[in-house]
């Protein structure tokens, strides 16, 4: 609780932290809005393939034009303003960076993003759970070794999620679930980026006036985004995915502890440590009631009757039995929040949840039948959906990464809601990072530590 103190004393002795930015989409659209109010927090440089569009990002936020108007990083880090360019080498050059985020949402592009600021001995948000998801131990490791901090984002819900799986542990409470809210139907899972504004309910008019990524959002429809988040989770915090993936099954805040408990006990997890999604709506689409959409949950134990009366005694919501309960944030604000991050890695040597084992993951499944010749086209477009498993079966089913799932070559039959092998594909692009994920395989076999 004391990050802004940090920052203002830091700041007083003439070293604000300094930030590099990659990718100024939505995501990083929220971390421009408030990075301009934190006062000691200087960003340096902002990188995106598109330098138009990122200069459009930054005036839409607010920012004035003479504020992101130098011409090359060092000039910003002279002039205290900000170098806005499309080289992501020339801004890891610059020594006085101390982190940078990385919110492309691009798993091959992010990997090496992170492995370079990682070399530079920069510390990494990685805001790209989607490359995460598919290395983050390893990367996470190679970050130690060069004594810098890897860390999920502050206000994105893999990070919020491991706040409050820590603080029940830290509490001495034994977790039995932990996940997010989420509207989600099963017909949802064939989703397309034709089809997500729908879903949605936005007419066309209202998404050509925001920076909406139609298979960014359609990830989040399909239930790719949450298969993501989820394997994160368990890599971050040592729980576990469902065998056969997530369930969704509706919750309200009154039901989060009768749900999420062992099936044991009457609740609807096989066992306790586990993932899942607190659907928002039920299967005929009817929406449930106090939902936490946009919220983070833990459900935990009491470990005695006095702690079971205490739950009763403080208003804990409960499960009939009075001996689960449940602890939930009920929004997250992505990038309004990442400086969090930022501050916790540069002024405290702290990550705000990181990938520490491989323990799930998060794996490619057919969204329709695929015929050799076909070309799959990642998370949230039309081919495949992700689900999340336990790593140790996605190593028996040498089952593909969503993240490797990019512009790759169909090369055998694969049936509609089939979890797609590395076998039914040809994998001849992305080499590099291809073979850092076999290498993360090979050294982080399932429930090993990082």
């Amino acid at each position: 609780m004391n990050l802004y103190s940090l920052l203002s004393a830091s700041a007083a002795k003439g070293r604000p932290v300094r930030v590099g930015l990659i990718g100024a989409g939505k995501f990083g659209s929220m971390v421009l809005a408030q990075a301009q109010r934190i006062d000691g927090l200087h960003m340096v440089a902002v990188v995106d393939l598109n330098v138009s569009k990122a200069r459009v990002s930054l005036n839409r936020v607010g920012w004035s034009d003479n504020r992101y108007g130098a011409k090359t990083v060092g000039e910003a880090m002279l002039s205290g303003t900000t170098c806005v360019l499309d080289d992501v080498d020339a801004m890891l050059a610059c020594e006085e960076i101390d982190c940078i985020i990385e919110a492309t949402g691009h798993p091959i592009f992010g990997t090496r993003h992170a492995l370079k600021a990682i070399e530079a001995g920069k510390h990494v948000v990685m805001v790209n759970v989607e490359a995460d998801v598919m290395v983050g131990p390893i990367l996470a490791e190679k970050a130690r070794q060069k004594g810098v901090i890897y860390s999920m984002a502050y206000g994105d819900q893999p990070a919020l999620i491991c706040e409050l799986v820590d603080w029940a542990r830290a509490t001495g409470f034994e977790v039995t679930a932990a996940g997010k809210g989420m509207n989600f139907e099963p017909r949802y899972r064939y989703s397309t980026p034709e089809t997500v504004w729908g879903f949605f309910g936005w007419t066309d008019e209202e998404v050509a006036k925001g920076d909406f990524n139609p298979k960014m959002y359609n990830s989040f429809t399909d239930g790719t985004k949450a298969a993501i988040e989820m394997a994160a989770v368990a890599n971050g915090t040592g729980l576990d995915c469902p065998d056969d993936g997530l369930a969704f099954p509706p919750a309200g805040l009154h039901d989060l502890a009768r749900v999420f408990r062992p099936a044991a006990d009457g609740g609807r997890m096989a066992r306790s440590g586990l993932v899942d999604i607190a659907a928002s709506q039920e299967p005929d689409g009817r929406e449930v009631f106090n939902n936490i959409r946009y919220g983070v949950f833990v459900t935990f134990k009491a470990h005695n009757e006095y702690a079971k009366a205490c739950f009763k005694q403080y208003g804990l919501l409960t499960d009939p039995s009075g001996w689960y309960a449940s602890m939930w944030r009920p929004f997250h604000i992505i990038g309004l929040e990442t400086s969090i991050s930022v501050l916790s890695a540069v002024l405290r040597g702290e990550a705000t949840g990181c990938s520490k084992e491989f323990r799930g993951d998060a794996v490619a499944v057919a969204k329709k039948d695929l015929k050799p010749g076909e070309m799959l086209d990642g998370e949230g477009g039309f081919a495949v959906w992700a689900n999340a498993i336990p790593a140790e079966r996605s190593l028996s089913l040498k089952a593909l990464p969503i993240g490797l799932a990019h512009n790759v070559k169909v090369i055998r039959p694969i049936a509609k809601d089939t979890i797609v092998s590395v076998d039914d594909v040809e994998l001849v692009n992305d080499l590099d990072v291809v073979n850092l994920r076999r290498d993360m395989e090979n050294r982080f076999r399932p429930g090993s530590q990082a």
